[in-house]
């Protein structure tokens, strides 16, 4: 009878030590989705309900712009990136290995940094226009037409300069894992080289492509410091203005609403989209695709099509920012660029940590338990990312703030001692926006690393006497870490060119290299605003080799 009852008890202690790790993936899983929750809640429950104002004046001029500009930066950088990866994965032409790496470079530069480079090369005094001048005989701008730099036009070309290897490298993808047989059959029928493209390798990308425009649409909901630096008002800039100048948080809210719905549908139609094309290979083992050598002047124009990306994304922002840091030397040890990049370290490293350990509780939380609700909560818990900073920033300052005054209110009744803001008031919530933003990522990473591990190393190590926590260190965690330190560099980067959020969140007199850049260049001070925006570059540069060397 004793030893009935042990072998009974033994698996009920199985079974509570699991709830633990399951209770705590559900707590992490409801932290990163309660700020898209209250801004649901402010927005529907506003203090001053300013949605009729809002609807009958701005609203709709938010609205056109925001779907113009996402529209038309997803057309173009599907163009630019499907064009470009058919060309890498087809053919063979002079640079084409080197250019296969350099389409990626443009993902290094932030959105809002191209922008300051392409006004400063191409304003009235910028080098395009002195060089037309003195070239013509020009003496002043009412002798010659030039189009208006800051305007939506510009807005699109910028952001669909950075955002176009996104479309790239899904395209690039998706054209080398098809077969080389129906290539070589569509040429046997007399199909041309657009006829191909346009009949066979079109329609059996189109998966990959829709989901990197879909990427680029929602990248592009994202921004604040394009828009805003082009004087373009859309649903983002219509954030800052509700809240910052018109004083109207719920108002604030309900605009952050709208570009959740926009977001939802966008992640609708991409799924949809890719459900309802399926194909499948007719072979375990197909034969590759085989690239054709280009001769003559068709090389040199692949080259020119594939140049141009990389010229107008990469090469133009640094050689105009880079000038501009090598002519102002002296700001390299200007008073407070060593303060934003100490800050910047700081919240994005402690960012990277915070993210990473809570997605890996998280996934092995879930893994770990029976019930459904963590395995319901963590797909959620992936909307973050499609989020923009700004509406972020709105889900977490207000409640945070909310939550901040009631304890500050019930420490001075209880012991007459008034502590403040101990959250909002310090760099808590930049690190808490970035970790909801960019949580899908090192979710992403941990779930598939972990999956790659045989169920049998965990529960021999359970039948040896291992905890749950035990069998993470001993299994798991030697065999994922460099599946962890990809996360991690991952988020650290895009935490490091995170704009709107630290806009918002930031401590008062608290600058990061991203906030350091913008208002430098708020105020054409290019040249104080070059050296911080060459060290994001520097940053990003880093995720842009991690990303090439994990698409060999």
């Amino acid at each position: 009878m004793v030893d009935q009852k042990s072998q009974v008890s033994a698996p009920r202690l199985a079974l509570r030590r699991p709830n633990l790790w399951s209770l705590g993936a559900l707590v992490i899983g409801a932290l990163v989705v309660a700020p898209i929750v209250a801004i649901l809640w402010m927005a529907l429950n506003p203090d001053e309900n300013v949605w009729p104002h809002l609807i009958s004046t701005v609203l709709p001029r938010y609205l056109a712009n925001t779907g113009v500009i996402a529209g038309s930066v997803a057309l173009l950088a599907a163009f630019v990136g499907t064009g470009s990866a058919w060309l890498i994965a087809m053919y063979r032409f002079p640079g084409s290995r080197w250019l296969e790496w350099l389409l990626l470079f443009p993902l290094a530069i932030p959105a809002y940094v191209g922008a300051y480079a392409l006004v400063d090369f191409l304003e009235y005094s910028g080098p395009v226009q002195t060089g037309l001048r003195g070239f013509f005989g020009w003496e002043s701008a009412r002798d010659y037409w030039f189009p208006e730099i800051r305007s939506r036009w510009a807005a699109v070309i910028v952001l669909a300069a950075a955002l176009n290897p996104y479309v790239y490298l899904l395209a690039r993808t998706a054209f080398r894992e098809q077969s080389g047989g129906i290539y070589e059959v569509a040429r046997a029928l007399g199909a041309g080289p657009f006829a191909r493209f346009w009949r066979v390798g079109l329609p059996l990308a189109r998966p990959a492509i829709a989901a990197g425009s879909a990427i680029v649409m929602m990248e592009t909901l994202s921004d604040f410091g394009v828009v805003d630096y082009f004087a373009v008002q859309t649903l983002t800039t219509g954030i800052f203005t509700t809240w910052l100048q018109m004083g109207n948080a719920g108002g604030a809210a309900q605009i952050a609403m709208v570009i959740l719905v926009l977001v939802l549908v966008l992640m609708g139609i991409e799924k949809a989209s890719r459900s309802r094309s399926r194909f499948y290979q007719a072979a375990r083992h197909q034969r590759p695709v085989e690239t054709i050598r280009l001769t003559g002047w068709q090389a040199w124009l692949a080259t020119a099509l594939c140049v141009v990306p990389f010229l107008v994304g990469f090469v133009l922002p640094v050689s105009v920012i880079g000038g501009h840091a090598l002519a102002n030397a002296g700001e390299w040890t200007a008073p407070g660029l060593g303060e934003a990049l100490r800050n910047t370290l700081t919240v994005g490293g402690a960012a990277a940590v915070v993210t990473v350990l809570g997605a890996l509780f998280l996934v092995y939380g879930v893994k770990l338990t029976g019930s459904r609700l963590p395995r319901r909560i963590m797909p959620v818990s992936t909307i973050g990312y499609a989020a923009p900073g700004a509406v972020l920033g709105v889900g977490i300052l207000i409640p945070l703030a909310t939550l901040d005054n009631a304890v500050a209110d019930t420490i001075l009744a209880l012991t007459g001692w008034d502590p403040g803001l101990i959250l909002t008031g310090t760099a808590f919530a930049v690190v808490y926006a970035y970790a909801v933003r960019f949580f899908a990522i090192a979710q992403g990473a941990a779930e598939s690393a972990m999956d790659r591990v045989s169920p049998s190393l965990p529960m021999a190590a359970r039948s040896l006497g291992r905890t749950a926590g035990g069998a993470l260190r001993a299994v798991y965690v030697p065999l994922i870490r460099g599946s962890v330190g990809t996360a991690l560099l991952l988020v650290f980067v895009d935490s490091v060119k995170e704009l709107p959020a630290t806009l918002l969140l930031r401590p008062f007199n608290y600058n990061t290299l991203a906030t350091r850049v913008y208002e430098k260049a708020s105020l054409e001070q290019i040249g104080q605003a070059a050296p911080a925006a060459m060290l994001v570059i520097a940053v990003g540069l880093a995720a842009v080799a991690l990303a090439a060397r994990a698409s060999r």
